[in-house]
């Protein structure tokens, strides 16, 4: 792609993964997190519209799985700053091949990888240590409205988390189980 980003696909399409290529010397390192030409093959042309950072203290909590219906839908870049993660999306595409299929990625703040969630996909993480924080840039701004969310333990999904869920929200552990009518996001 660039002297930047290198591109790496997944098994789900349009779920992408960009390895940064960070400029190292004796002081630390310097990477790009972002710029809009090079981003545009994975986002379009819209544009980031909020910026979310996340802190989460204890090893093993699960955030998510969350996601936004249109016409709020949004693509997500997330960023592992510190510690590390079990990233995880969800296809709800309606009509996709890969409906309800998801895909892990191990991110953390030595790893320089960014995860390109793009729209249509459900988004959770588990943290693999205590004192994670994710930096995440987002296509769409929140809106409540919109919002859907699917339980992290729906067995029809069939996660496997890499360690047992020691926290979840109320919020996120009361999600309902999919059931056969459930037809995803239709973009």
């Amino acid at each position: 792609m660039s002297q930047h980003f290198q591109v790496r696909d997944t098994p789900l399409f349009g779920l992408r993964v960009l390895e940064r290529s960070p400029i190292i010397d004796d002081r630390g390192f310097l990477e790009r997190l972002y710029e809009l030409k090079e981003f545009d093959p994975f986002i379009g042309k819209t544009r980031i519209a909020q910026v979310n950072r996340s802190s989460t203290t204890r090893r093993g909590t699960v955030r998510g799985l969350h996601y936004q219906a249109p016409p709020y839908a949004e693509a997500k870049l997330v960023i592992c700053l510190r510690g590390e993660v079990f990233d995880v999306a969800v296809d709800v595409r309606n009509g996709s091949p890969t409906f309800l299929h998801w895909h892990g990625e191990v991110l953390s703040e030595r790893g320089h990888s960014t995860l390109v969630i793009p729209e249509g996909f459900a988004h959770g993480f588990q943290t693999l240590g205590d004192n994670c924080e994710l930096l995440y840039l987002h296509t769409a701004v929140h809106a409540p409205s919109s919002e859907g969310g699917i339980n992290p333990q729906d067995p029809r999904i069939a996660i496997s988390w890499p360690q047992p869920i020691s926290l979840m929200s109320p919020r996120d552990a009361s999600q309902a189980m999919l059931t056969d009518s459930y037809t995803g996001l239709t973009l």
